[in-house]
């Protein structure tokens, strides 16, 4: 195996740049980069049939993905998490073909895995041993995973009121953790200046370029595991929207392989009421997003009060025909719930917001019953369980 990776490109100005070294976001307008690849030669060598002959995890893709050498991965076997029909809720819903894909599953038991197995494998590659990381929660715990596998030092900056199991599992694996007064836009100024006074490497989120190469993963494995049909919608909980951004990559890098046709799903964005930067940006046809005043939700993973990537969400969203929706707290809760109940599913809140919006958008004849419909949860309800009174 071997990857095609060829060079940089910033998805905003088009400035092409090189791979030799590691770069962050756009020197010309700091925007953010995506590797590219050699897709008309890639094609010539990897098949869907092959593809289907490895080992179930997200290194399948490897030709389409950015370490050069595989001795550099450093895995946990995350990714090729289950799509499952749920057809409980379905009923209730009279949905007909209502899926969910649980990324709960991965390594420490978030899709946060995807991304940095595949942030660390690169920065291995390119002599990087020190990172460090702003994080809501779950990407702290991944980083922290990733970089003790590869016998790297992490340093983790995250809200005090982030999640209690989220704190433990850092402070268990032995990062250099920070707790701050705030939220994540704030514990990204002290990771960054922690960055640029002992020479770490952030890994934020979209500010360098090969996490989303770890998320985009996700739009392969829909891709593969529903037959290279892609579905007609998929509802995502958004915060730093690196999920979203790296699926409508990968379909895109897709149609290019031959694997799939022209068709893309609606892709719908799900934010709390409490900080919904995106959805509001949808809603007024802005280009970008206003950083969001008092950011509170008790989904930690929606709390971003800006996200770095904000147009590349929001052209996903409008080239898709899709939308997006805010939901309340309570009903995140309730929902979140009420799968468990149907479903013996204990999902994250954040992905339990998805199953509000899907509500809001069936009401609102976005979605309509007979599609083929794929919510994504982001994560495990076991690391939540102090937000959970019964």
């Amino acid at each position: 195996m071997r990857s095609f990776l060829t060079h940089l490109e910033c998805t905003y100005c088009k400035t092409i740049f090189s791979i030799e070294k590691p770069l962050r976001t756009c020197s010309k307008c700091s925007k953010v980069l995506y590797p590219r690849y050699d897709i008309e030669n890639a094609k010539k060598e990897i098949t869907p049939a092959k593809i289907s002959t490895r080992t179930p995890n997200m290194w399948r893709y490897f030709e389409m993905l950015p370490i050069i050498n595989p001795d550099n991965i450093i895995t946990l076997g995350e990714g090729f998490t289950p799509i499952l029909p749920i057809n409980n809720l379905g009923r209730q819903l009279e949905c007909s073909n209502l899926f969910i894909k649980d990324e709960g599953i991965n390594p420490t038991s978030s899709f946060k895995a995807r991304g940095l197995s595949a942030a660390v494998s690169k920065a291995k590659e390119f002599g990087i041993t020190k990172f460090t990381i702003p994080s809501a929660g779950n990407a702290a715990g991944a980083l922290a995973a990733y970089c003790a596998r590869g016998g790297m030092k992490s340093n983790i900056f995250m809200p005090k009121d982030t999640p209690i199991a989220n704190i433990k599992e850092v402070s268990i694996i032995g990062s250099d953790l920070t707790l701050i007064d705030g939220l994540i836009n704030d514990a990204g100024k002290l990771s960054q200046e922690k960055a640029e006074k002992e020479n770490l490497f952030d890994v934020s989120t979209l500010k360098e370029p090969y996490r989303v190469e770890g998320k985009k993963t996700m739009g392969y494995e829909i891709a593969e595991q529903m037959n290279w049909k892609l579905p007609d919608s998929i509802i995502y909980p958004t915060g730093g929207g690196t999920g979203i951004v790296g699926m409508w990559k990968a379909f895109d890098e897709l149609e290019q392989l031959g694997w799939i046709d022209s068709k893309r799903p609606k892709m719908f964005c799900v934010q709390s009421s409490g900080c919904a930067p995106i959805v509001k940006a949808f809603l007024e046809k802005t280009e970008f997003a206003e950083p969001w005043k008092n950011a509170k939700t008790i989904a930690s993973g929606l709390r971003v009060p800006v996200a770095i990537g904000d147009y590349l969400i929001l052209d996903a969203l409008r080239s898709s025909n899709g939308g997006a929706v805010a939901v309340e707290d309570e009903d995140i809760l309730l929902e979140t719930k009420l799968i468990a109940k149907l479903e013996g599913m204990f999902i994250c809140p954040e992905g339990g917001a998805t199953i509000k919006g899907l509500k809001i958008l069936l009401d609102k004849g976005q979605i309509s019953t007979d599609e083929n419909i794929l919510l994504l949860n982001t994560g495990t309800g076991l690391k939540y369980l102090d937000i959970f009174k019964d």
